[in-house]
């Protein structure tokens, strides 16, 4: 008598295929964690090189608040060139592709870094320093505007249904190296003699930058595009102009990424704002970046916790909670600062960097991407992000403005942040949520 055979290749496949994807999605998240610690490493130098050097040495002598905030204002343009660079490069991303595209932003982010730490000087090159200083804080701008967001978009693609949020999330949690790679390339440098230090100490972290290049460089190149955006290229349905197709689709999209994008004003206006008011009132620079060191070191491991549990619970619920819990916590970590508690501002700053600022922070990968349809979404993402940054860029500036002499005077720095916060919530309420849909199903049709 002869028997079937009993087919037994089936599982085996779908587990191979299981695997696969699950390879995929490990390496798109560790060059995106590569490439967000590249991005905010450069950032966060430039920030706290802002808050600690520059005014003194690309500005003329003078009123050292009006250098300040002209320091800051150079930290500020880079903002106003992120939405160009998210325009440009978003196209670029649902046109030709998202890995190719993300090793261009990769090394113009790179190049400008180390271009900033060979500039000369006020003394020496008068007006034209500051200029040329501009100059390059715009191409990091350029590169900003869509590192994220494409970094966000291609972990997505990649990642196996019901852990979008975990492997979407390790780019922030680069971020939050990033940071920390930036505090402790300072802290040498806030701790030499002043006039090494505005020499040539403050050059030395970003020539650094160039090894992190190297590193996200390498990973970046060995990426493959996801597969499912390679299905609507070869098939020839990318959208021609993905800028004017991603407004005229995804309209409330946008406007609810940007709203909820407000959320990145906590993280910046403690960063820049935060340690200028603090050394302002007798704070050392080097204690309050060992602070953040420990609060973002902290953040790299509990980022990816959140973005868990966004998959478990729901993108809305914990990044609501987060935002709820910086917008109340901020005024506690400027109250604290004001008293010069070097404990308690430990406490907080850890409280916010590391649990209620990496909730919200941790689920903005994926679920900002996961508004959007596959042929507008790095573009959707990338420009509708830089809404919310835009207005983070400037916030340290008008801090120092609401507060200027008066040091006591608090209470407006942390009304920013807490504002902020409810701008971010009402674009959380109004936001789909979207953790349980389908890959293919997100975002709406797109002709």
């Amino acid at each position: 008598m002869t028997t079937t055979p009993v087919r037994t290749d089936e599982r085996p496949t779908a587990a191979s295929a299981a695997a696969r994807q699950l390879k995929r999605a490990k390496k798109a998240a560790l060059a995106g964690f590569l490439g967000g610690a590249l991005e905010y490493y450069d950032f966060f130098i430039y920030a706290t090189a802002a808050s600690l050097v520059f005014s003194k040495i690309f500005f003329p002598a003078g009123d050292d608040t009006i250098a300040l905030l002209s320091s800051f204002a150079t930290m500020g343009v880079a903002y106003v060139a992120r939405p160009f660079g998210a325009v440009v490069f978003g196209h670029l991303g649902d046109k030709m592709g998202r890995k190719n595209t993300l090793v261009l932003t990769l090394v113009l982010m790179g190049a400008a870094t180390f271009l900033i730490g060979v500039l000369p000087d006020f003394n020496t090159a008068g007006y034209w320093a500051p200029a040329l200083l501009v100059v390059l804080r715009l191409l990091q701008g350029l590169s900003a505007g869509a590192e994220t967001a494409g970094a966000s978009t291609l972990t997505v693609e990649e990642s196996p249904a019901g852990r979008r949020g975990f492997f979407a999330s390790f780019t922030l949690a680069g971020i939050s190296l990033g940071i920390v790679m930036a505090s402790l390339a300072f802290i040498p440098v806030a701790n030499m003699p002043e006039a090494q230090m505005l020499s040539w100490g403050w050059r030395i972290p970003f020539w650094l930058s160039i090894a992190v290049l190297a590193v996200a460089f390498f990973v970046r190149r060995s990426l493959d595009e996801p597969e499912i955006f390679e299905e609507k290229q070869e098939s020839g349905q990318t959208a021609k102009l993905p800028f004017l197709v991603m407004f005229r689709t995804h309209t409330a999209q946008f406007f609810q990424v940007g709203l909820m994008s407000f959320e990145t004003v906590t993280n910046i206006f403690m960063q820049a704002f935060g340690l200028a008011y603090a050394v302002s009132l007798g704070i050392p620079a080097a204690t309050m970046l060992w602070i953040s060191i420990i609060a973002n070191i902290l953040a790299v491991f509990t980022q990816p916790l959140m973005g868990g549990l966004s998959d478990k619970f729901g993108r809305r619920k914990v990044f609501i909670c987060g935002v709820i819990g910086s917008g109340l916590l901020i005024f506690v970590y400027f109250s604290v600062i004001s008293t010069a508690n070097i404990a308690m501002i430990l406490v907080m700053s850890i409280l916010i960097t590391s649990f209620t600022y990496a909730a919200s922070n941790a689920v903005y990968p994926a679920w900002f991407s996961e508004l959007f349809n596959v042929k507008v979404r790095y573009t959707g993402m990338a420009i509708a992000l830089q809404v919310g940054i835009v207005a983070a860029g400037f916030t340290p500036m008008l801090g120092t403005a609401l507060v200027g002499d008066d040091k006591s005077n608090w209470l407006p720095a942390a009304c920013i942040v807490a504002a902020s916060s409810v701008i971010a919530i009402i674009g959380a309420l109004w936001a789909k949520e979207t953790y349980k849909t389908p890959l293919a199903e997100l975002g709406n049709p797109v002709d």
